[in-house]
């Protein structure tokens, strides 16, 4: 093992090793991997490009659809591309810096997902709450200002994991038995104290994750019972039906994250190793993959724009013929 100038105990490189127990099938497992990629760039970048072009969809709903979209793309694609280089051409070496990168990247993008689905929540409780005032309480540079700030608190609560991880000595080996760069999957092949990482590891998931479920439970409370409140039956279907895809991606991200996090502090020796790998990268794609596909499905304006579009293409293309 090489290590870095004027260090002993720090490596050159890591070594991926990619999923433990199963690299007689890493090819096999690429192939879902790869299709759920694709299926997320086409899909999100499908929906920024309807968002965008579509005047009738400049709407705070859409914007923050927009922002998730991008997220979801950045998010998988921190980490996707390596992975499959790690299983399809075997290329396991990762710089030491490029490694810390890519563990900022990640945990940078899956806190802004978390902080976007909490915005989204807070725009279905103004839509619902307060419709008459919902166009002049989320103007677009609040829109804006409520992105910036959701990016630099990931941000700033994320840089200290380069520095808590640079710090650690790494005399026994420089293998991370995972396909990317996770904060506590590098830390733990350390020989040095870790008790900190875990900590702070800790301390972040609960000052973001924690803190948008809050928001996001008190979100749905008030909605629930202004909606209850209402006499009409069909209003009270129609408000729901405005909240359907987003509680379809509220579980969709949160359900594999949960089972990530604890089973990677918690769950010791309890779960196998190749487990915790695949749900690690599931965690990073479910959302990616399937937002589009639950928001072209559930979300009516999006549906409409969607089949107008692809009515259009057959027109032209059969006046072609």
């Amino acid at each position: 093992m090489s290590f870095l100038n004027g260090s002993r105990l720090t490596p050159a490189s890591f070594i991926l090793n990619g999923i433990p127990g199963l690299e007689e099938v890493h090819l096999w497992i690429s192939f879902p991997l790869c299709t759920m990629y694709g299926i997320a760039i086409t899909g999100n970048s499908g929906l920024m490009y309807l968002v965008y072009s579509d005047e009738a969809l400049h709407r705070p709903m859409y914007i923050f659809l927009a922002l998730l979209s991008f997220t979801d793309m950045l998010m998988c694609t921190s980490t996707l591309p390596n992975t499959l280089c790690v299983l399809w051409f075997d290329l396991k070496e990762i710089d030491f810096k490029a490694c810390l990168a890519q563990m900022f990247f990640v945990h940078t993008f899956t806190g802004m997902e978390s902080g976007v689905l909490m915005l989204m929540a807070l725009d279905r409780y103004v839509a619902i709450c307060y419709p008459l005032r919902y166009a002049t309480i989320l103007t677009n540079p609040v829109i804006a200002k409520a992105g910036l700030l959701t990016f630099l608190r990931g941000v700033m609560l994320v840089i200290p994991f380069v520095f808590l991880t640079k710090r650690l000595p790494f005399c026994r080996g420089n293998v991370i038995p995972h396909t990317y760069c996770d904060h506590m999957s590098v830390a733990k092949i350390s020989c040095g104290n870790v008790k900190v990482n875990a900590v702070y590891g800790l301390m972040v998931a609960l000052l973001i994750g924690g803190f948008d479920i809050l928001c996001i439970t008190v979100s749905y409370t008030m909605i629930l019972r202004a909606v209850v409140s209402l006499s009409s039956a069909e209003a009270r279907q129609k408000a729901f039906s405005t909240c359907t895809a987003h509680i379809c991606a509220i579980v969709i991200t949160y359900v594999p994250a949960f089972f990530t996090f604890f089973t990677h502090r918690f769950g010791g020796h309890s779960i196998p190793p190749h487990i915790h790998i695949i749900m690690a990268n599931l965690y990073l794609l479910m959302p990616p993959t399937m937002n589009p596909i639950v928001y072209g499905v559930k979300t009516k304006q999006i549906r409409e724009r969607v089949s107008r579009i692809l009515l259009k293409e057959k027109d032209s293309s059969s006046h072609n013929i």
